[in-house]
């Protein structure tokens, strides 16, 4: 066999076996040799091979006419320009989008290259075109572009699901954020609308029947604030699903409703197509969720109702927790109040007493007051505070209230810093608390039928005086540490008249005090407030004083005395 150049064309005319041999050494693509007519002259057995011709089959066949398809063909297959043409000007020619006819004519996808034979090779104009297979490297190309496209699907999918899951969280959030029920559910149906449903119910169970507490629709100006504000009627097949529900039915799907009132709800809000899902929780129904969409949005899914149901069960454990908070801070403010006595009544006097548990904490503290009257006739008033919001404080208040109500009516010639002096002792002594404050006062008749104040400070904050001719004023006078820090202190006695229509407060520090307040900016409000209010009766003045000024998150207690405005001359 004869040398090749380096181009791998043979420097000298071959033909046959040695022309067949120098083009298998090229194995690995299919290689076919043309003459200046386009006949085959030669070719590999990987040409043969991939184009589906016998061996020897190839030679002699026109190669454009076979190889490439027709012009017009009804497959739509691309027609190749002949090679021919092309290489006529020497230069090496390629296409990596071709197509080459098998035998069977089935169409085989090749790139594909030519170069011109050299007129030594003694066949005229001719060309060698190498072919590759390409429907390997496209399933390749096309598997790349699957993994990268799944790649693509999985990252969009992991950037939804974690969307999802923040806003899953945030209508977690705003069901556990606070106690008031119907204040969460406001948050839930706007965070519902639009990304949910077009419009967003909430029913709550209210014994037999359903009683609407939040909505939200997507454009303004179609509901009213509140549902209060509606009178429109409930749609009948709207009504008749939440009795289902109420009754323990699971989720309804209304995709068609019939034709209502045409003024009730749910023609308001066009509804189009309406989901409602239960609020229980332990077998026992809360409420209705109710989503709706109109004509203009797509209509619910079994996703949808998946994700609805989430939000519901999510819904009923916030609710759940708020019913079970309120109950157990309602047993919890009965026995505080159990614990607290009811007030004399006592001639010329005017007394009145409010206590206000701690709104976020469902628990019994040591706050308390107490008033009643001595052997001699007097009047005892007490306010005190116990450190701490638990059943142990409670306790140890009423201990610490029973000690003082029992040394004051043993010994009530003793003035109120000495009867102080005795409980510190009984403190130290019995353990009756860790850390207390406590006023205790004294209300003297006179015979001119005024009233004498006398009164002892522990550790507490001054009481408040209010006379009818002055400004309110803090009674400053003999104040000592807590009780039970020096049991043998002695404690010191103030005594002052109290005028006609004179009103005197004392207060826990509840009132005056909060994590964003100091004392002594709440007292100095607690002091304009008495003024600014001083002509209110005096029950109605506790209530107010605790309303506006103390901080729902601890006890506020407050006792008040007023005098007559005109006492009686004997």
């Amino acid at each position: 066999m004869e040398s090749f150049t380096e181009t791998g064309i043979p420097a000298a005319p071959l033909a046959g076996d040695a022309l067949m041999s120098a083009l298998f050494a090229a194995a690995g693509a299919g290689i076919y040799a043309i003459d200046s007519q386009g006949l085959v002259i030669a070719c590999n057995q990987w040409a043969e091979h991939l184009l589906g011709y016998q061996p020897g089959a190839l030679i002699g066949v026109n190669a454009h006419d076979a190889l490439n398809p027709a012009v017009g063909n009804t497959e739509g297959l691309r027609e190749q320009r002949p090679v021919l043409k092309d290489v006529a000007q020497g230069k090496r020619i390629s296409g990596d989008r071709a197509v080459l006819l098998r035998a069977d004519g089935s169409a085989l996808p090749v790139w594909w290259s030519a170069v011109p034979l050299p007129p030594e090779a003694g066949h005229g104009n001719g060309a060698v075109v190498v072919f590759h297979d390409a429907s390997a490297q496209r399933e390749r190309a096309e598997r790349r572009a699957d993994r990268y496209a799944h790649s693509e699907t999985m990252r969009e999918q992991a950037e939804y699901d974690l969307a999802e899951i923040t806003w899953l969280s945030e209508i977690t959030l705003a069901m556990v954020s606070t106690l008031d029920a119907e204040q969460a559910l406001e948050r839930l149906v706007r965070q519902l609308v639009p990304r949910l449903a077009d419009t967003a119910l909430i029913d709550l169970a209210d014994g037999p029947t359903m009683r609407r507490v939040a909505w939200a629709h997507h454009a303004p100006g179609i509901l009213p604030a509140t549902p209060a504000d509606l009178n429109a009627p409930e749609h009948p097949e709207h009504q008749a699903a939440l009795t289902r529900i109420r009754q323990g039915g699971t989720a309804q799907h209304l995709p068609q409703l019939a034709t209502g009132t045409g003024e009730d709800l749910l023609n308001l809000v066009e509804a189009a197509d309406t989901l409602i899902v239960p609020l229980r929780m332990r077998a026992l129904t809360l409420g209705a969720l109710t989503l709706i969409r109109a004509a203009a949005s797509p209509p619910f899914n079994e996703a949808d109702r998946l994700v609805a149901e989430e939000i519901a069960r999510r819904t009923a454990l916030g609710l759940d927790n708020t019913r079970l908070h309120a109950a157990q801070a309602d047993i919890a403010a009965t026995l505080q109040r159990a614990l607290l006595t009811d007030l004399p009544a006592v001639p010329g006097l005017e007394l009145a007493a409010h206590y206000q548990p701690a709104q976020r904490a469902a628990e019994v503290g040591g706050d308390w007051y107490d008033a009643f009257t001595l052997p001699d006739g007097d009047l005892a008033l007490v306010i005190g505070d116990v450190t701490g919001h638990d059943i142990q404080a409670a306790s140890r208040m009423s201990e610490l209230r029973n000690m003082l109500r029992a040394l004051a009516v043993d010994r009530p010639e003793e003035q109120p810093g000495q009867i102080l002096q005795r409980l510190d002792t009984a403190q130290a002594h019995l353990t009756l608390a860790d850390s207390a404050t406590v006023i205790l006062a004294r209300l003297h008749p006179t015979p001119d039928n005024r009233w004498d104040l006398s009164w002892s400070v522990a550790g507490h904050p001054p009481p408040l005086l209010l006379t009818t001719d002055t400004t309110s004023t803090y009674l400053t006078g003999p104040h000592a540490m807590l009780l039970g820090l020096r049991p043998t202190m002695q404690r010191p006695t103030a005594r002052i008249p109290l005028p006609p229509g004179a009103t005197l407060v004392l207060y826990t520090d509840g009132l005056v005090e909060s994590r964003t307040q100091n004392i002594d900016t709440g007292m100095t409000r607690l002091r304009q407030h008495l003024d600014t209010h001083h002509d209110q009766p005096l029950p109605r003045l506790c209530t107010q004083l605790a309303t506006d000024l103390g901080d729902t998150r601890d006890d506020i207690t407050l006792i008040a005395i007023r005098t007559p405005t005109h006492p009686t001359t004997t």
